[in-house]
């Protein structure tokens, strides 16, 4: 069994729910991570229009959901900047909790996952709350602690349109009982200053997210010249580990590839983390060929020994079952 450098097990973290058999964000997909063995499960936050939390990739919904076809919403439709990006479609903050539950999921890769079509307008849009009440509900079933892994998506964008994600997360955080630095929590992001102003609020655990490429929004927009490559460094480890307990990063930042996909050598990156008291869990891990580096072709088990033979804390995954069989093999 692997052992990562607390001596214990590298969590899983059933990414969006199980999210390679069911549509993203929905509950079907979260219950069966639970199912699969995960021991987190990772809903991204938006906001509502009415300030509650929700669960999906991002506020634009038309990707994930069945919303261009409610003519009763066709006037809604709209164009956004979003974290410097044009959008264009239907955004959760112009949709009321009750006018979103009337809309229901569907499968975001179709190309890829055609399997999972066939779920297309069953399930409906979880909120935080009911997220919490099935990792709760289903620790007592099981007898298995289930954590919950929230992303705060878009803050800086959410804090501009008088939306703040982080208030009512903690509020509800602290309503179901999570408290404390031992809690099964972990509250993520990619930008820094919301997670800074966190470390002064809560001493729930904080990931720093980082990915292989750019910059954190927040740092655009405040002129900060740092990129995630800075951050990744030994140095800048250590800083976030002023604020932060963990490091969720991109798996290329760990082993590169080259252009034709191929792996390179591994960074030092998981001992400079741990050199600085971090965890690092890693993103995302799935089982498909699109995904895979040109090593590890229609061997997506090989993928998970590699990154776990490199001393890591726990894995993103969309198919916690095949993350499960090399963990505990």
């Amino acid at each position: 069994m692997v052992k990562n450098f607390t001596n214990a097990t590298p969590i899983i973290i059933g990414h969006r729910g199980a999210s390679g058999y069911r549509p993203e964000h929905t509950l079907a997909a979260y219950e069966l991570a639970i199912a699969l063995g995960s021991d987190y499960i990772e809903p991204d936050l938006v906001s509502t229009k009415d300030g509650v939390l929700i669960a999906r990739h991002e506020n634009e919904i038309s990707e994930t959901t069945n919303v261009a076809s409610h003519t009763e919403f066709a006037n809604r439709k709209t164009t956004k900047i979003i974290d410097g990006e044009s959008k264009t479609g239907w955004f959760t903050e112009d949709f009321t909790l009750a006018e979103l539950k009337t809309l229901r999921a569907k499968e975001r890769l179709p190309e890829l996952r055609s399997q999972n079509t066939i779920y297309d307008g069953l399930f409906e849009i979880p909120s935080l709350q009911e997220i919490i009440d099935l990792a709760q509900q289903k620790s007592v079933e099981i007898g298995r602690k289930i954590g919950i892994y929230p992303e705060t998506k878009h803050p800086t964008y959410f804090k501009s349109i008088e939306l703040s994600l982080e208030e009512p997360l903690l509020a509800t955080l602290a309503a179901n009982g999570y408290q404390g630095s031992n809690a099964p929590i972990f509250i993520q992001s990619f930008e820094v200053s919301n997670l800074q102003d966190l470390s002064g609020k809560t001493d729930l655990p904080l990931v720093q997210l980082l990915n292989s490429s750019g910059k954190p929004y927040d740092f655009i927009v405040n002129g900060d010249h740092r990129t995630y490559a800075d951050l990744a460094t030994a140095s800048g480890l250590k800083e976030i580990a002023k604020y932060a307990q963990a490091v969720g990063i991109h798996k290329n930042l760990l082993v590169p590839r080259d252009s034709a996909g191929k792996l390179r050598s591994p960074t030092s990156l998981v001992s400079d983390a741990h050199a600085a008291a971090l965890l690092v869990h890693v993103w995302t891990f799935r089982n498909e060929n699109f995904f895979l580096p040109l090593d590890f072709q229609g061997n997506p088990q090989g993928e998970y020994e590699l990154f776990f033979s490199l001393g890591i804390d726990g894995v993103f995954s969309d198919y916690p079952d095949t993350a499960g069989l090399i963990l505990h093999k």
